[in-house]
């Protein structure tokens, strides 16, 4: 998917929501344990039930990957049944892998020829080359970790060098640098929308997928405030607060409650800032 398809699909939505699909079997509710392949079956209730309100899916590898190849299956299954159902969804694997140049390699042909996501999150601390095979792929993106929300991000984010640059910003400013370098968007948490004005003077053009907003209380006025561009720029994450709404038999309809008034709070967002029409 290219920028503009994305941008013209936020606007056609009148949202730039995300729903994380960070799905753990031992949070799926009790009445489908005892489905066959029960994460699969959450999952495809929980995508019926929001994808009118949401522009992407990210689901976390790791919630998939501690199943071993059972957990592995029902990602696949799981991205092929929005691929076919919902083919206007931008699909994010949240993996974040990065590694040596031969290595990332076998990453890429995993995330963008197997399991043909739309993007993939890449750790850049290795550097260019450990980044670069992800961008050898039209229409396919590397979503750079750039200031997370946790709070170990104070030990190397955070850390200024002798000219007052943040890592950060390093990580945002070299990148750019980078062959295919149009390829690539960067994670940036919600609890960190005061850096945003910054991050926007160095990417002001890129995409960003922000996370942190609902469950842990990320500002969405704030993102909005300081990060929107004139394409909109931003992909906002809500997991837990939209999947976990509700542990009873209306998961799903609670799920889309959540999702619903995400999105209008983004179309509102996108009216007041002159992206769309009201």
């Amino acid at each position: 998917m290219t920028k503009q398809e994305l941008f013209e699909n936020i606007c056609r939505k009148k949202s730039f929501l995300c729903v994380g699909l960070d799905t753990d079997i031992r949070k799926i509710p009790a009445h489908l344990q005892t489905e066959d392949d029960p994460i699969f079956a959450f999952n495809k209730k929980i995508v019926d039930a929001t994808a009118q309100y949401c522009v992407a899916y990210k689901p976390n590898m790791a919630f998939y990957e501690c199943m071993g190849a059972f957990g592995v299956q029902a990602f696949e299954k799981t991205v092929e049944y929005i691929r076919e159902n919902y083919p206007d969804q931008f699909i994010i694997a949240d993996a974040k892998r990065g590694d040596i140049g031969n290595t990332s390699d076998m990453y890429a042909r995993s995330f963008f020829e197997h399991l043909k996501v739309d993007a993939v999150t890449v750790s850049p601390y290795m550097g260019s080359d450990s980044v670069t095979p992800f961008l050898q792929y039209p229409g396919k993106w590397a979503i750079l970790l750039a200031l997370t929300s946790n709070e170990g991000a104070q030990d190397f984010q955070l850390v200024p060098d002798n000219q007052g640059e943040y890592y950060f910003e390093k990580v945002l400013r070299v990148s750019k640098s980078w062959t295919n370098s149009d390829q690539l968007m960067y994670v940036v948490g919600a609890t960190k929308a005061s850096m945003l004005e910054r991050i926007r003077m160095i990417v002001p053009d890129k995409f960003l997928l922000v996370p942190g907003v609902g469950s842990q209380n990320g500002s969405l006025e704030e993102v909005v405030k300081y990060g929107l561009n004139d394409t909109c720029g931003l992909l906002v994450n809500a997991s837990r607060s939209i999947i976990y709404a509700d542990k009873t038999e209306r998961f799903a309809s609670r799920a889309a409650e959540e999702a619903a008034a995400l999105k209008r709070q983004m179309e509102d967002a996108l009216i007041k800032y002159n992206l769309i029409e009201a």
